[in-house]
């Protein structure tokens, strides 16, 4: 049986610092195959009107008692994760671990199913309409919902949060491209004008990163929404210790690289979850999760191996959790030639791609497959396996000498010194390394702290890189990030639209705002053979994920967006 105290923290805290420094993460995995992901489609019906009944929330305020659980009731869970944060404000943050919390602690105007990807559901709105020409969308916000402060939920908030987001440009900005407006008709409807027709947006608006959140508290810490946001918005230091949030937790306290804490929002619009305190512990070793999950320091573990798991599955104790993970591996080979060098040649780019040993990274992390492109292989028309890149050492040779490398060339690898999904990008780095050698390309490996290769990535100055990707957008639309105009090709990889045919360009337009569903599908699938063939890209390698939990906890899904939404979470009794 699971206990929850609230007294875990200080003594595990050092136990698990001390199993970091001790414990050697287990490379070698099993051959079981994990599940493998609902296919998610957001269909042109969606794009039409969507109702949902207003849930009412009493009218009563919640008690002393009920808003600060005293600590010997409180339920708490420990998860053991690998943390990846850089900021907690909704302007700044896109990465897993961000989303899984503001997932907790926001919501969204609209929202994806608990379990899939397959429709678009009301959250916040609780109906859209669509114009006929596709450029505006009007939504309906559901009645008397308050935020964590007990202030009411209106249009401005939407429009603050949506405004501020744009204009802060940092790391999710790129999301709020399309719009061109945002305005409140009136207390309880919004419209977002976009530049033009977005078969995406939906999918787009269901991203954490476009979740509400109270203009009046965000603005009182410094926040704003104006144009200048960029230099003049100051309320990110807020954001990091503090939620403004509609979700049912809020955050309490976030301890950089070790420890956030999230409690119960005691004014949440719909059922209150079941615990009252989540404690996510930043344990970066897969071993060492393994190893506090078994102690009962932690009762749910996100980033295990394959074979951690299969060690795990005999413990009654414990559930297993296997699929196939959302986040694709690739190598980023930077277009300016000044910081490229060599790989800024589409040639040996294309050489790179036919020297990996595909196969090996499979038979290294089990249960993993090669994706065929850097579609996601759970969105419509990606490239699965069948499709993908085998190895082939004398054509990338033989590219190499035609590019002028007969003996090749000698190339930095830079890349995040993690591991995450249960994947230590070290040993796939290696092996990369390896693969390389054989076609003649000297690789020198420069791993690095995660928060300073994140810089250099975003900022487009890494040469010859290693990095995962998991799709932003659960559409195909997510693709176009991979290719000149998007954001990762055009601001991590210098790939910008005059580099390319107008062939291609003309296809990547017309994806863009395409909504009849067999035109898109040709389109990507052409969009894809060119990333093959052209592409600034190498993906290599699809990992499976493996969770491992308390048998007592139920409620467990696994989401490809916010990885696992905390409120479903409850223990038997």
């Amino acid at each position: 049986m699971v206990v929850f105290t609230k007294s875990w923290r200080p003594a595990s805290i050092a136990i698990l610092a001390i199993l970091s420094l001790l414990t050697l993460v287990a490379c070698n995995a099993t051959s079981e195959s994990p599940a493998q992901p609902a296919e998610a489609e957001v269909a042109a019906a969606d794009l039409v009107v969507k109702t949902e009944e207003p849930t009412e929330v009493p009218a009563e305020e919640p008690s002393a008692e009920e808003a600060v659980p005293s600590a010997g009731d409180e339920n708490v869970l420990v998860i053991g994760h690998s943390e990846t944060t850089e900021s907690y404000d909704l302007a700044y943050a896109l990465t897993p671990t961000s989303r899984m919390v503001h997932r907790a602690i926001y919501d969204t105007l609209v929202s994806f199913p608990d379990s899939d990807t397959h429709s678009i559901d009301p959250n916040l709105a609780t109906s859209w309409i669509v114009s006929d020409d596709g450029l505006t969308y009007t939504f309906t916000l559901r009645k008397d919902v308050a935020f964590a402060n007990g202030d009411p939920l209106t249009a401005d908030d939407v429009v603050f949060s949506f405004k501020r987001m744009k204009h802060v440009k940092s790391n999710p900005s790129f999301l709020a491209d399309p719009i061109a407006d945002v305005e409140a008709v009136d207390d309880l409807t919004v419209t977002v004008t976009l530049v033009e027709p977005r078969p995406s947006f939906l999918a787009e608006v269901a991203h954490t990163a476009f979740s509400i959140a109270n203009d009046d508290e965000v603005m009182a810490v410094g926040g704003t929404d104006a144009e200048d946001a960029t230099t003049n918005d100051n309320a990110q230091e807020f954001f990091d210790q503090n939620s403004a949030g509609t979700g049912p937790y809020m955050l309490e306290s976030w301890t950089p690289q070790e420890e956030t804490v999230i409690v119960r929002n005691p004014h949440y619009w719909a059922e209150q979850p079941y615990f009252d305190r989540v404690i996510i512990v930043n344990i970066p070793e897969a071993a060492t999760q393994k190893i506090a999950l078994q102690a009962g320091d932690i009762d749910l573990a996100t980033d295990l191996t394959a074979d951690q798991v299969t060690e795990l599955e005999a413990d009654p104790n414990l559930t297993i959790y296997r699929g196939l993970d959302s986040w694709i591996h690739f190598l980023l080979m930077n277009r300016d030639p000044e910081i490229g060098g060599p790989v800024s040649d589409p040639a040996v780019a294309l050489a790179i791609r036919h020297a990996l040993d595909y196969k090996g990274y499979t038979d290294l992390w089990a249960g993993s497959i090669t994706p065929g492109s850097n579609l996601w292989v759970g969105l419509p028309g990606a490239f699965g396996p069948e499709r993908a890149f085998e190895r082939d050492l004398d054509r990338a040779r033989e590219l190499l000498a035609e590019a002028g490398y007969p003996d090749g060339f000698e190339i930095e690898l830079s890349y995040p010194d993690i591991t995450y999904g249960g994947v230590n990008l070290n040993s796939n780095a290696q092996k990369v390394q390896a693969d390389l050698a054989e076609a003649g390309i000297t690789v020198e490996l420069r791993p690095d702290e995660l928060q300073v290769s994140l810089e250099e990535y975003r900022s487009g100055e890494q040469a010859f890189a290693y990095w995962a990707w998991s799709p932003q957008i659960l559409d195909p639309a997510d693709f176009l990030s991979f290719l000149p105009g998007g954001m990762v090709a055009g601001k991590r990889t210098n790939w910008e639209e005059e580099m390319i045919d107008q062939e291609t360009l003309d296809l990547i337009t017309q994806a863009r705002v395409e909504s009849d569903p067999d035109v898109r599908a040709e389109l990507f699938e052409q969009l894809q053979l060119y990333a093959q063939e052209s592409g600034a890209y190498a993906p290599f390698n699809l990992p499976a994920i493996q969770t491992a939990f308390s048998s007592d906890i139920e409620g467990y899904v696994w989401h490809p967006l916010w990885l696992l939404d905390v409120a479903l979470l409850s223990a038997s009794e």
